[in-house]
């Protein structure tokens, strides 16, 4: 019997922190699909693709055609490309959808390969804590916000979008860097999303894997009796993806 092979990645955060380097990444990621194509079974782009994202009626925001592209090659071949909204992307409606083929996901879901369950999310809002985030998510999700936001000309309202998507942390990639330097990486095995899959883990003992995105940092850590909690990092310092592979998920980082 055919075993699956699945890979998961996520936090791309296309066209920060300026268009050159964003297209850097972006053409290695494409290299990145092209690689797993030959034997990918599934696919899961697990959020943040892009920093920030709104789909109007007839337009949506320009670039990542690269990316685009090679999405809808890999659907029109038969294989299952799934995307899942992050904290940047909330906004994503239909387009991707019904352009790309692919499976958009708006909240966690669990799938089963081979035998091993696995618990899939983004991870923003999730766990503990961060109560200004989860109002704030709210506010986003909010569909007479969407509609007001959406009678903004394209120009002025991507513009808008772009300039506060890049006053996070993120879009300083010096800072941030010298963040991930500074953190103590035994501390983040006990975040929110580590307090989140203990929970979950508990209530649900037939789950083996906690696949998330969202924290940056890539993590593999045990989650209580027998599951594991799987961060799988991102595309601007660590270039990290996640491959369940002979009933085993391990992480991995990619060279081109």
């Amino acid at each position: 019997m055919k075993k699956s092979k699945i890979y998961f990645a996520s936090d791309f955060h296309l066209g920060i922190p300026d268009y050159k380097s964003s297209l850097i990444r972006e053409k290695k990621l494409v290299n990145w699909l092209d690689m797993i194509s030959g034997n990918a079974d599934e696919i899961f782009l697990m959020g943040d693709i892009f920093d920030f994202w709104f789909e109007y009626k007839h337009v949506i925001p320009k670039g990542y055609v690269r990316l685009l592209g090679k999405i809808a090659e890999l659907t029109d071949k038969g294989i299952p490309v799934n995307i899942f909204k992050g904290n940047h992307d909330v906004w994503a409606f239909d387009y991707l959808s019904k352009e790309l083929n692919v499976t958009l996901h708006r909240k966690p879901v669990i799938r089963e390969f081979d035998g091993k369950k696995f618990f899939l999310a983004h991870g923003d809002g999730l766990g503990p804590g961060d109560n200004g985030y989860k109002f704030l998510k709210k506010v986003f999700e909010f569909k007479p916000n969407q509609f007001l936001f959406r009678w903004l000309h394209p120009d002025i309202g991507c513009w808008l979008g772009l300039y506060f998507s890049k006053q996070s942390r993120l879009a300083n990639l010096a800072k941030y860097k010298k963040e991930l330097q500074e953190e103590n990486h035994d501390e983040l095995k006990y975040d929110m999303l580590m307090h989140y899959a203990s929970r979950k883990s508990d209530e649900n003992p037939e789950i083996d894997y906690f696949v998330f995105g969202h924290r940056h940092i890539p993590v593999h850590e045990k989650v209580g009796d027998k599951a594991e909690m799987i961060v799988l990092g991102d595309w601007i310092n660590y270039f990290s993806y996640g491959v369940f592979e002979d009933g085993k998920m391990n992480l991995k980082y990619f060279k081109d």
